[in-house]
């Protein structure tokens, strides 16, 4: 049909990126610039509910839905949400950041209706050659995986993205305390979805511990839930110059408000990483089960900052959700604490 055809003007694009959050935050140092590139495009960015938060300060042009995917549930509910979208937006393409089995029934309508396409290539061979141990190689971030389906679009990709507050002087929440001269402030994601990403919690606080020690230094624990306001309370009574975020109330902006003012995140491979990411903040992560080369280190984070073992074993999966083949997770318990503080101070010095 003729509105599919490549040489069309676009007018109104979809997105869609639901599931992990930090697969959605991943979308955002690429969506951002894409939108202040194409003023004359109106782009329609679907995702999950929770996710929806993440979008602030965004582009006039850019429209952000939280769907509740409860309602579009079974094979005939994704074909639903693609026929409600396109009468209420009337699409002339399809940026599909995801590729699932929900995505890909959206893609079949919007053909259907001669609506453009693009789709990612997530790289599942090359990913696969990499946790099996054939390939050392690190294969396309899934930045430039993400970037590489807009520009199957013909869309202009803009400039490179430093932060969701780049457009803004002053950076004010209520939940960020004044932050005096010469103090250094240091984030500390502890948590991720899958053993296999988590760094195991009794040798977290020897970290804790130790850098709470550190003159005009003040850790931030991040986390969110009943089980991280549990498991923080001790350190909280513990430490004067150390403040929980679960046991305060607040939104993805007063999170990414208080890591703007941060100095270095100390992180998992999670979720974490990639918000910090969205304000430019450098990160120390630790790496279990999983590896840098699958592609998903955050946007502008340093390979050199990240903490893993050299084993023959991993990396052992993509996503960090494989038992591990040996039932220690060794790959995490055998990274002492002095590497994880040696690393973080590191890049304080840096910053000096």
């Amino acid at each position: 049909m003729a509105r599919s055809n490549i040489n069309t003007v676009l007018k109104s694009v979809l997105i869609t990126r639901f599931s992990a959050l930090g697969d959605v935050a991943m979308t955002i140092p690429i969506v951002y610039p894409l939108c202040e590139a194409n003023p004359q495009v109106n782009f329609v960015f679907a995702t999950s509910k929770m996710a929806e938060g993440l979008f602030i300060n965004r582009p006039s042009n850019l429209i952000v839905l939280g769907i509740d995917l409860d309602k579009y549930h079974g094979l005939t509910g994704p074909m639903r949400l693609a026929r409600n979208l396109h009468h209420r937006y009337d699409f002339d393409a399809f940026a599909d950041l995801h590729d699932v089995l929900r995505t890909k029934l959206m893609t079949a309508i919007f053909k259907h209706k001669g609506v453009m396409v693009a789709t990612i290539d997530k790289g599942r061979k090359e990913k696969r050659k990499v946790i099996t141990g054939k390939s050392k190689e690190p294969v396309m971030s899934t930045h430039a995986r993400y970037r590489a389906v807009f520009k199957q679009l013909r869309l202009n990709l803009g400039e490179e993205f430093t932060s969701i507050f780049a457009h803004n002087e002053t950076i004010k929440s209520p939940i960020v305390p004044a932050k005096d001269d010469g103090e250094r402030w240091i984030a500390v994601a502890p948590f991720s979805r899958h053993q296999g990403k988590e760094y195991p919690w009794e040798q977290m606080q020897l970290v804790i511990g130790e850098m709470s020690r550190w003159e005009h230094c003040h850790l931030f624990l991040m986390g969110g839930g009943k089980k991280e306001r549990d498991t923080f309370d001790p350190i909280m009574r513990r430490y004067t110059n150390v403040l929980s975020l679960p046991h305060i109330k607040h939104s993805f902006a007063d999170e990414l408000a208080l890591l703007a003012h941060c100095d270095v995140m100390l992180t998992m491979d999670s979720a974490n990483m990639h918000l910090a990411s969205l304000v430019g903040l450098p990160t120390v992560s630790v790496w279990g089960a999983t590896h840098p080369n699958c592609g998903f280190l955050g946007w502008h984070q340093a390979f050199r900052d990240t903490v893993q073992l050299d084993l023959d074993c991993r990396p052992c999966s993509v996503f960090g959700n494989k038992k591990c083949r040996y039932g220690d997770y060794h790959c995490l318990h055998d990274i002492s604490p002095e590497m994880i503080i040696k690393k973080v101070n590191t890049v304080l010095e840096r910053l000096q």
